[in-house]
């Protein structure tokens, strides 16, 4: 008897993972936490942050999230996030000049400041994760 976890991380825009894992890490809104064989029932909102999937055909597979939801129940784990991104496939220098743009914007502006510093961690948030 295998001791994996049958895994799917799902997104509106589609299924971004879905196969067996020995773990997975995830942001929960009161910081990371792990899920492995045998865990307790869970339901649990997700942060902003990673997700580390220990997938068994792949390795570790690495994951920008930007909120949603993680169900465990009987070894099987469905993670829906708002927006995830395959770590490999994020536009390194693209989303620097997005962040530097936003670095520069915030020392200008007065209104909307919240916006913008919201969009400037998830910039930085991207680029934490493509570099893992």
């Amino acid at each position: 008897m295998s001791k994996h976890i049958k895994t799917q991380l799902l997104t509106p825009d589609g299924t971004l993972f879905e196969g067996e894992a020995t773990a997975i890490q995830v942001p929960g809104i009161s910081g990371n936490f792990q899920i492995l064989y045998n865990h307790a029932p869970l339901v649990s909102a997700l942060g902003m942050g990673e997700i580390i999937i220990q997938s068994v055909e792949s390795g570790d597979l690495h994951y920008a999230v930007l909120g949603g939801f993680i169900e465990v129940n009987q070894n099987l784990c469905t993670i829906l996030a708002e927006k995830a991104e395959y770590s490999e496939l994020i536009p390194i220098e693209e989303v620097r000049a997005e962040r530097d743009r936003l670095k520069a914007l915030l020392k200008t502006i007065t209104q909307n400041r919240e916006e913008v510093e919201h969009e400037l961690r998830i910039a930085e948030n991207r680029l934490k994760v493509a570099d893992s």
